[in-house]
């Protein structure tokens, strides 16, 4: 049923919805071998991760017009992010970023088959020169603390960082403010009822 709980969340194309189906597919014929996600979210994988990843492409500033995704995995956010964007932001580009050989391999493979057009990175966030995003997103890669720099990297001046964060978000932040100065905004997760969706901005060291 979770493909049908996204499809009432989230109104999509028709042209989307194909390439979602096919993402999906790949992602079940992959996983057993790399890993992509976990055995027991790919039963739910329409809302885990199709409907996690589409509510941070929704908080996007509508000016933004180049997203970086750090730590992409199976890809999530930013596969959902690009396959959303072809059709409802075009000229919208976005870049994933995974440091795994073989999650890179399945990014390509999967871009491929879908039809969108992304830049796909073999490389550690923090290796990379500034990718210049106006959105840098990065989904269970590690805490606040940590994705603050890789964020201040490689976003352009006056870019965000939307982050997916769990029932530990307060702490993380007030760990960050410690040597960090930011604003942030909490929106609600539409999949998590103890998680949130940071937006942050104007990021600078203590």
């Amino acid at each position: 049923m979770s493909r049908d709980a996204f499809l009432a969340a989230r109104d999509v194309s028709r042209e989307t919805l194909e390439r979602l189906d096919i993402y999906a597919a790949l992602l079940a014929k992959w996983n057993p071998a790399i890993n992509l996600v976990s055995r027991a979210s790919l039963a739910d994988l329409w809302t885990r991760h199709f409907l996690d990843s589409a509510q941070l492409f929704d908080l996007a500033p509508g000016q933004a017009q180049r997203w970086a995704d750090l730590g992409s995995g199976g890809g999530f956010p930013g596969m959902i992010v690009a396959i959303l964007a072809a059709a409802e932001r075009p000229g919208f580009s976005v870049t994933l970023v995974e440091s795994d050989a073989r999650k890179s391999a399945f990014l390509v493979r999967a871009a491929q088959e879908t039809g969108i057009a992304v830049d796909i990175r073999t490389a550690r966030a923090e290796s990379l020169p500034s990718l210049q995003a106006d959105v840098v997103s990065a989904r269970a890669l590690a805490p606040l603390l940590r994705l603050l720099p890789l964020a201040q990297q490689h976003l352009v001046e006056g870019g965000v960082a939307l982050l997916p964060k769990g029932a530990q978000h307060a702490q993380e932040i007030a760990a960050a403010l410690e040597t960090w100065r930011f604003e942030v905004q909490k929106y609600p997760s539409r999949t998590d009822s103890a998680g949130v969706i940071l937006k942050i901005g104007g990021i600078s060291r203590v």
